[in-house]
């Protein structure tokens, strides 16, 4: 058989590793990546290469050349673009007559590829994809199979919600010449997202081979130091340069170790390489030609070809460039990488995890505390389940933002307009500015809102045609936390491809600074932009169904910049209106459960002494709903679900509304009965919001006090919600109390497992199981399992070790039996 080496990846989050070397070339023990999948392809009798080439290509030309020297044919293909895998292999193997293997270049692995294919035939499948378990699957691909070893389904990339498996694709697949049927030619084509699906649409025999061994995708460069010290302890099969010191030091040519230098644990010295007096080296690789000076100590370090550690410099868990220079008493903190040919000068301190480009000259007696690329925390991934939030002036510095608004305009482009706005906390004020001259240096045009509430920045995107924006706020939740919104094109959250896209940029440095005058713009349109949201808002409502005479509402703004715009839109309704904290307090904007609670029922207190209709707490940032009925009782957030989804079906005919999949089987009767439809969404506010822009429903709600109206925009917007709560209790002339009492009770109970982040997947693989036992299953989001009309549903959180369990039965004793059956069997699995 043939194979397909996928050699074109720029790898930028390995930089600065990667920047003057493509990834394939990068050492492993002192040999290139790729050199090890071109031994293990000749080892199972794959001598007839491709090579797809993108990046550098002469580099790799250059080391394997004809293949001669590694016992194998190699050819090499560069296509003239970026094709994706798939249709990179199209391009390559437009000739091709029989099966082929194709493997990706920055792999580290043992597995028995001739076993893939023996299974490949017995199967006889169309496409095989090797698969692998793997603890932590989040990065990668998984893949569920059947019985039969058949593929059910794929999630790329998927959130913890997603992950039913520990099985993951490995980047390795066994096809047919016919799969290339299925890949348009010179377009970009990907296996996982693109291919697979499609096979998988067509009813095609595609299967999954669980291999046996070692494997690791060298992705980042904590993966990287990692796959050296699995290297080191034997826990892969490769073959190692050099001769065995003792058990666990392997040595090259002409090495010079002084007598005096201490060598522990493990580690690798490569060919005309001296280690000086004194020294001591502590699980780390050395490459060629390199000067260890005296007194030196290296621990769990990667040194590449050429370099000079100077006397007595400390380096620990660094992986230094080719040819750099280490001055003498430096030291290099924990995680600190250095990219090729760099000088650092003596006495120079480097903080923990600092990046140092290629070629740069650190002088003499320096603290080096910042790099362009950041802590480990950034380098795993940036953007989180709302954006990206972290502690102000420690993970969310001026510097930090300044970088993200650059990498964010790059995505963007030269010369598109952005909108940005924040809430009116001083530090929002500063990181809100660092994040403006980002975008600007990269030729960016900005609306600056500047204190406005969330949904008035989505709305200024969609309906004003911004290409994307962003907002900046203090955490609702921890008072040391800031939030950083980003939004696309339609004001809705980025898509998890485009922050991938942007966490490229920035980990890369790949910015697209422009010159003096090509700096972008700033305008100031927020008079403008109030009277057309408030149009917009009014252009959304039957102001025909308000009440002539006065409806009363008590409104709490929380201190929030909703106080500035929403009281013009009320007056137009011709409510009467009792604002409570209705002006900003930047020392107020967070709140913990008992401030929340006090606001909550200092609001009820103010309803019953007022007499008003209704009361409704906003969030600080406009986006939710908390509202007690005319008597002062507070509706809880899934009552509220209720009652919004019944007025809404009352007033529009065979209505489509959608409710995330955790909430209660209530809102699928109220549709029954009023002829609606309900579709189910993921169970976080991407998913939500994909359903509002689909135009297949006109209501979406969740049980938090989230409501989208999506005609208007889809996005939560708690102004436009208490808009359209007042309107529909006026036009149905109901209470608030009285639409209550026509809402079935709901038994709906949850409960938080702790989970490790390791074991969730083969929890999730595991629960899998359970299904058997249930009358069916839904995989939409996490694991929902259906008994004779009640169900549990088991959904990992995706940034916390917990797994959320779910249960509902018509009564609240049946769905505590049911939750705690459950969590028995969930805690069965996690301790066997």
């Amino acid at each position: 058989m043939k194979a397909v080496i996928l050699a074109g990846g720029l790898g930028t989050r390995l930089h600065p590793l990667t920047v003057d070397l493509p990834k394939p070339m990068v050492p492993l023990a002192n040999r290139p990546l790729m050199s090890y999948i071109v031994e293990l392809l000749a080892k199972h009798g794959f001598n007839d290469i491709r090579a797809l080439l993108y990046h550098q290509p002469e580099v790799i030309k250059n080391y394997f050349g004809n293949g001669e020297n590694f016992g194998v044919k190699i050819q090499y293909v560069e296509a003239p673009e970026d094709y994706g895998t798939a249709g990179a292999v199209k391009f390559a193997c437009r000739d091709l007559r029989e099966p082929v293997l194709v493997i990706s270049a920055d792999l580290i692995t043992d597995f028995d590829l001739s076993q893939a294919v023996i299974f490949h035939r017995q199967k006889k499948a169309l496409a095989t994809v090797v698969l692998t378990r793997i603890e932590n699957p989040l990065p990668y691909g998984i893949v569920i199979t059947d019985k039969d070893s058949r593929i059910k389904s794929f999630f790329e990339k998927p959130s913890w919600s997603e992950v039913f498996s520990d099985t993951i694709n490995a980047g390795i697949y066994v096809l047919e010449p016919k799969v290339l049927e299925y890949i348009p030619s010179e377009k970009a084509f990907d296996f996982s997202l693109d291919l697979f699906p499609l096979l998988l649409r067509e009813k095609k025999p595609i299967f999954g081979y669980i291999a046996d061994g070692y494997w690791k995708d060298i992705g980042q460069t904590e993966d990287y130091g990692r796959s050296h010290a699995d290297v080191l302890r034997n826990r892969v099969k490769l073959k190692l340069l050099g001769q065995r010191l003792r058990e666990n030091i392997w040595v090259g040519e002409n090495v010079l170790i002084s007598s005096s230098a201490l060598l522990e644990g493990l580690g690798i010295i490569g060919d005309n390489s001296i280690v000086a007096d004194e020294v001591r080296l502590s699980n780390t690789v050395i490459g060629r030609n390199c000067k260890i000076g005296r007194g030196a100590f290296l621990k769990e370090c990667v040194i590449w070809d050429g370099v000079e550690v100077g006397s007595e410099a400390k380096l620990e868990r660094a992986i230094l460039g080719k040819g750099v220079k280490v001055g003498v008493r430096a030291n290099l903190a924990e995680g600190v990488v250095v990219g090729d040919e760099t000088e650092i000068g003596g006495d120079t301190d480097i903080r923990p995890f600092i990046k140092v480009w290629p070629r740069k000259v650190i002088e003499e007696g320096s603290t080096v505390s910042r790099s362009i690329i950041w802590r480990e925390h950034w380098t795993k991934s940036i953007f989180g389940q709302y954006g990206v939030t972290g502690i102000c002036n420690v993970e969310v510095t001026p510097q930090f933002a300044a970088a993200l608004g650059a990498a964010f305009g790059s995505v963007l482009g030269r010369g598109t307009r952005i909108s940005c706005s924040r809430d009116s906390h001083k530090a929002s004020r500063m990181i809100h500015r660092a994040l403006m001259a980002g975008v600007l240096s990269v030729g960016v045009n900005i609306s600056n809102l500047e204190m406005v509430p969330i949904p008035i920045n989505r709305f200024e995107i969609k309906f004003l045609k911004s290409q994307g924006g962003f907002h900046v706020r203090k955490s609702p939740f921890d008072p040391e936390l800031l939030d950083l919104r980003f939004f696309d094109n339609k004001g809705m959250d980025l898509s998890s491809s485009f922050e991938k896209r942007v966490e490229r940029r920035f980990f890369g440095e790949d910015f697209s600074r422009t010159t003096v005058e090509e700096t972008g713009e700033v305008s100031f349109p927020f008079h403008r932009l109030a009277e057309e949201y408030k149009a917009g808002i009014l252009e959304q409502l039957n102001l025909k169904a308000f009440p002539s005479s006065s409806f009363k509402l008590v409104i709490d703004y929380a201190f929030g910049t909703a106080s500035q715009i929403f009281p013009s839109i009320l007056g137009e309704l011709g409510l009467e209106v009792v604002a409570l904290d209705a002006y900003i307090d930047e020392s107020k904007i967070t709140k913990d459960k008992a401030a929340f609670e006090k606001s909550l029922h200092q609001m009820t207190k103010i309803v019953k002494s007022v007499g008003a209709d209704l009361g409704v707490l906003l969030d600080t940032g406009a986006e939710k709903i908390f509202i007690c009925d005319e008597r002062g009782n507070i509706i809880d957030g899934r009552q509220a679900l209720g009652i919004m989804a019944l007025l809404v079906l009352k007033s529009r005919k065979n209505a489509a509304i959608a409710v995330p999949v955790s909430e209660s089987k209530v809102i699928e009767e109220l549709a029954h009965k009023y002829g609606g439809k309900v579709i189910r969404t993921k169970n976080n506010l991407k998913g939500v919001m994909e359903v509002a822009e689909s135009g297949k429903v006109c209501f979406l709600g969740e049980g938090l006090g989230g409501f989208i109206f999506p005609e208007f925009m889809p996005a939560f917007d708690g102004m436009l919600s208490v808009c359209k709560l007042v309107e529909c209790l006026s036009r149905e002339k109901v209470k608030v109390s009285e639409i209550c009492a026509e809402t079935p009770p709901i038994n709906l109970l949850s409960f938080e497992i702790l989970c490790s982040s390791e074991q969730k997947g083969m929890v999730m693989r595991k629960a899998m199981d359970l299904a058997k036992d249930a009358d069916r299953l839904e995989t939409l989001d996490g694991l929902k399992f259906w008994h004779d009309g009640d169900w549990a549903l088991i959904l990992p959180d995706p940034s916390r070790p917990i797994i959320h369990l779910f249960a509902e039965a018509n009564t609240k004793e049946k769905a505590q039996q049911l939750l705690n059956n459950y969590a028995k069997k969930i805690n069965l699995i996690k301790e066997p």
